[in-house]
């Protein structure tokens, strides 16, 4: 259903912009008149995206934390295996951090059809305010007022209280904490259902945007659309070999190996595009090809989809260095920053969907806290299907490398090994 939803979506977006280059060319106002006000159906499905954004991220976060804090208590080999994806995850975000410009620079966004894209959005031009002073950006860390936060799009602050609020629920007892986690996941899964509502009318959504930046911008909207897949696909699917990487170098396992293990689980990932599809798997080739003990396999793997995405704050990353490009924001180094952890914290709260589900959800915080507009949102994600592939393909390679690392100098089941007759005879 998502698959064939996101080639009609995709289709969409192509005759949307069609239509509108059409209408601009023909230089008929009323027509022109008309896609104006269409528009305003793509705007209208937009706004629906975006109600579930604050409620979604301050659930996930919540849920998402409590289970790190939980996953940490069972033991020594969580704790390590926690502390495995946390070296992993801020080395794929510096990663990020440090393509996406040097990309932007080799590969600079076409001005021209960026400065028309905005004409068409119909927003009033981008004036990025001055950056806080160091005191003022750390002063407003933590919100005053929650819900004024979460009224004003102030995600960064909102974050913060979500993640402290999500460590301090792990204090309480079981009787009074699994109720509220219980219910905070089930508000996340009420937003999914509604994004996957909204998403059902993608196709007009996006076909409505479209209409406008055609409109407006011409067939020279499809090479900033066409750049942008070519920079977050390549930059993602960088991951993989920074992956095969520390598995070899700091799991102690050769590259053939490591690659033989991975080839099926990698082919499942792009036919699936799910993490959670791939588990099965992953289990079975880092038992039975790379000789990972079982009780760690049943272990680190399960938490790895669960809490460990290694591309996600890389893919979202650089959707927002691409519309940073688009609308002229200069990312200044202390917004990088904030962007980086804000990624990095989404990420442990994302759910293991199809990228179009998670899209805007995982997109629009890290924008606002860096000061982006998220108005080309609405037409990206009718791409993401194809950037998502290698979210997929980088994440289950981070989790394959986690798991190596996280077996390394672990033995056999200890319960096994007491059974076994070397062990009788000692």
């Amino acid at each position: 259903m998502l698959k064939w939803l996101s080639i009609i979506t995709v289709l969409a977006l192509a005759a949307g912009i069609a239509v509108g280059a059409m209408v601009g060319a023909t230089g008929n106002a009323a027509l022109a008149g008309f896609l104006t006000e269409v528009e305003y159906i793509g705007a209208l499905w937009l706004n629906l995206l975006r109600m579930t954004v604050v409620p979604l991220v301050f659930s996930l976060l919540v849920t998402g934390v409590a289970s790190v804090a939980n996953a940490a208590s069972t033991g020594r080999l969580a704790a390590r295996s926690l502390g495995v994806f946390g070296v992993l995850l801020l080395s794929a975000t510096a990663f990020a951090c440090i393509a996406f410009p040097a990309i932007l620079v080799l590969w600079p966004v076409d001005q021209t059809a960026a400065s028309t894209f905005i004409a068409g959005a119909g927003d009033a031009p981008v004036t990025p305010a001055s950056p806080p002073t160091i005191g003022a950006w750390f002063a407003a860390l933590a919100p005053g007022n929650p819900i004024a936060a979460a009224a004003e799009g102030a995600i960064l602050p909102l974050v913060v209280f979500a993640l402290f609020f999500g460590f301090a629920a792990t204090r309480l007892p079981a009787a009074q904490r699994d109720p509220m986690v219980g219910f905070f996941r089930a508000v996340a899964d009420t937003m999914i259902v509604i994004v996957r509502w909204v998403l059902l009318a993608a196709p007009i959504g996006v076909f409505a945007l479209a209409l406008g930046v055609g409109l407006t911008a011409g067939v020279g909207i499809v090479g900033l659309i066409a750049q942008y897949i070519v920079i977050v696909s390549v930059v993602t699917a960088a991951i993989v070999p920074i992956a095969f990487l520390f598995a070899i170098l700091w799991g102690r396992v050769g590259v053939a190996k490591f690659a033989n293990a991975t080839a099926p689980v990698l082919a499942v990932a792009i036919s699936s595009r799910s993490s959670l599809a791939s588990l099965p798997l992953m289990v079975e080739r880092s038992r039975d090809a790379l000789d990972v003990p079982e009780r760690v396999a049943n272990i680190v793997l399960p938490l790895a989809v669960a809490v460990f995405r290694m591309t996600s704050p890389v893919a979202n990353l650089g959707v927002v260095f691409f519309c940073a490009a688009v609308f002229g924001v200069d990312l200044t180094l202390d917004k990088i920053v904030v962007g980086g952890l804000v990624a990095i914290a989404i990420s442990i709260g994302s759910v293991g969907l199809p990228g179009e589900i998670s899209f805007v959800a995982s997109v629009a915080p890290i924008s606002m806290a860096m000061g982006v507009p998220i108005e080309l949102l609405g037409i990206l994600v009718a791409v993401e299907s194809v950037p998502d592939i290698f979210r997929t393909v980088g994440n289950v390679s981070g989790d394959m490398a986690a798991t190596v690392i996280a077996a390394k100098g672990q033995k056999a089941n200890p319960e096994t090994a007491a059974s076994s007759p070397e062990a009788a005879s000692a």
